[in-house]
């Protein structure tokens, strides 16, 4: 029933094209106009009869629907647009004609290669931030910011995983953070890239937290198995790998005479997002040192974090610019108030990283990124 529902909605541009706008064309043109819905619908349904969708096959389905699916309704709008103002406009269904086709084809372009080439390039992104109360030991100090890996998307192209390793360490930071989100669904896709993500190497470590996706409840389960160890099992993993998980704690990191603390929450998300964080006890013995705050969810700056106080600069993720930007705009505005980028409010700051992978294999715009963040003594500011 799901799927005569889709198959409804999805001919209704199709069926406009056929027997509106192409009216006295044959019927074998019509056909052909139908053809590729039929053949996206009945991928659609293969990919999904099974109890859970394998990345290959939603790596698919988002391909035909940015690369088909989205030009059709693009110029239907468009050409149906055109014909309500026709009423009042003579020859205005045939420039919405013109343009409807024009606005689709330049989608497509986009589409096809955000589909086949965006997802992959990497992009290193460094930014430069000043704080007053830094201490001196750690003027320079240099931490890449690694996050939303959905490290399953990549299993049809290991490539980028080595080129990812291979450009972090090229950067020799002194730190390395994750800020969630390493799987899509299960512990098992990690399993491919473990000897890659082992040669992640810094001077203090590799720190981590969780994001909604690592407590691993979009996956099926039978039996005994369960969302809850299947993420035990992620967090053993990303430990075998020497990372260390922060589950609402905090680490001390010396030089010297002089310390900072990194601190990190498991996911405080929002709306149907688990919240299992804890901020008060991540921060409680940071002992008023100059505090990092690792948090996958963006949102909780706003709602905790600043009225806290205790953090001066917090790394996010989350978002991935909704993997679509154009210059300044993205549609996870929309959404989250901050969805990229570097935000200050007063003395605290944020970074929101727009993802270093994707749980789609589609970006246009905001390519997977690498954050190269450098720490500065002097005036509370931010370059980039």
């Amino acid at each position: 029933m799901i799927f005569a529902i889709a198959l409804l909605v999805l001919l209704l541009p199709d069926a406009y094209i056929a027997f509106v706008v192409l009216k006295g064309a044959s019927t074998w043109v019509k056909l052909l106009v139908l053809l590729p819905v039929l053949a996206g619908t009945a991928v659609l349904y293969m990919a999904f009869a099974s109890a859970e969708a394998t990345q290959p096959a939603i790596n698919t389905v988002v391909r035909l629907t940015v690369c088909v699916l989205f030009p059709v309704v693009i110029f239907t709008l468009i050409s149906l647009a055109g014909r309500v103002i026709g009423i009042f406009v003579k020859g205005a269904p045939r420039v919405s004609d013109f343009a409807g086709l024009a606005a689709a084809a330049l989608w497509m372009c986009i589409a096809v290669y955000g589909s086949f080439f965006g997802w992959k390039r990497i992009c290193v992104k460094e930014l430069h931030l000043d704080f007053s109360e830094l201490p001196s030991a750690f003027d320079g100090y240099r931490i890449v910011q690694l996050s939303d890996f959905h490290i399953g998307t990549y299993g049809n192209s290991p490539e980028s995983v080595q080129r990812i390793v291979e450009e972090v360490c090229a950067l020799h930071p002194d730190l390395i953070v994750f800020t969630g989100d390493l799987v899509n669904a299960a512990p098992e896709e990690l399993a491919p890239f473990e000897q890659e993500l082992r040669r992640l190497h810094a001077p203090d470590g590799i720190l981590s937290v969780l994001g909604n996706h690592d407590y691993c409840m979009y996956a099926h389960y039978d039996g005994s198995d369960s969302p809850e160890k299947a993420a035990a099992r992620l967090i053993d993993a990303e430990r075998a790998l020497s990372w260390r998980v922060l589950r609402n704690e905090a680490v001390k990191i010396v030089r010297g005479a002089d310390s900072m603390a990194v601190a990190g929450v498991e996911n405080a998300g929002s709306h149907r997002f688990p919240d299992s964080s804890d901020l008060d006890k991540a921060l409680q013995d940071t002992g008023g040192a100059f505090t990092i705050l690792l948090s996958h969810d963006p949102s909780q700056w706003r709602r905790e974090v600043i009225p806290d106080g205790r953090a001066a600069l917090t790394l996010s993720g989350h978002t991935h610019a909704m993997q679509f930007r154009i210059g300044s705009f993205s549609p996870s505005r929309w959404i989250y108030p901050e969805w990229g980028g570097v935000y200050r409010s007063g003395s605290q700051t944020l970074v929101v990283s727009t993802g270093t992978g994707g749980n789609a294999a589609f970006r246009f715009g905001a390519y997977p990124q690498i954050l190269l963040i450098t720490l500065w003594r002097g005036t509370d500011m931010a370059v980039d």
